[in-house]
């Protein structure tokens, strides 16, 4: 039997089970700092040390958190499946639990990018402080799509739902643009999963929905698709 191609599309909820503070919820990030102070150009023009000092802060957060038996339960799929994952996370949790095809929608914490050149993005461990510069001289900042930024890989990602025989949503609430327009290229006969404890429609689709965190929900489905597909 040919292999079936799998197509995640994770956000924070899947990290939020590793520990990491999410940015949405009651109690996220957001509702602690004004996005207009951290993850805007503008704010990054004005107050160049608090938008760095915010995300060294997330960037040392992740350092003390592991993947979940979710991260690994996606990562085990590629032994039977053609797995892609498309991100909404800033995280590495899925790179560090085995996955090989991550694509990161809003960018990554684990590098930085200059302001001058474009094409200058690097691996970064640990803080930017200001005064960092790329070898052309620009200031380096976190590689994070900011609001008001285009989400260059949007196009990418869209290519990648598209050849999706089986689409796993998790850890999503598909209520941020232009990320939850994705699910609209998937094929008519695209097998759909959502994993997530909340209430969450995806119009004119026939889904599967498992109401467990994305802990528990993962493994079992990655169980459950092995034996359907017979790929034991």
């Amino acid at each position: 039997m040919d292999k079936k191609r799998v197509v995640l599309l994770t956000g924070a909820g899947v990290s939020a089970d590793s520990g990491l503070e999410t940015f949405r919820a009651s109690d996220g990030l957001w509702a602690k700092h004004r996005i207009e102070d951290v993850c805007t150009p503008e704010a990054l023009e004005r107050n160049p040390k608090l938008v760095l000092d915010f995300y060294n802060a997330r960037r040392r957060q992740l350092k003390n958190v592991r993947p979940n038996a979710g991260h690994y339960a996606v990562a085990k799929l590629e032994e039977s499946f053609y797995v892609d994952v498309v991100t909404q996370n800033v995280d590495d949790l899925h790179e560090r639990a085995g996955s090989k095809n991550v694509l990161h929608l809003h960018g990554e914490l684990t590098k930085c990018r200059s302001v001058l050149d474009p094409l200058y993005i690097a691996d970064i461990e640990g803080d930017i402080h200001v005064g960092d510069l790329c070898p052309k001289g620009g200031q380096l900042r976190p590689h994070i799509v900011f609001f008001g930024e285009a989400v260059p890989k949007l196009e990418k990602a869209a290519r990648i739902v598209a050849k999706a025989d089986i689409l796993i949503v998790a850890g999503t609430s598909l209520a941020v643009y232009p990320a939850a327009g994705l699910v609209g290229y998937a094929p008519y006969d695209t097998v759909f999963y959502i994993l997530d404890p909340s209430p969450i429609q995806i119009g004119g689709r026939r889904v599967i929905h498992m109401k467990k965190r994305f802990t528990e929900s993962m493994p079992e489905l990655t169980n459950i698709l092995v034996e359907k597909y017979n790929c034991i």
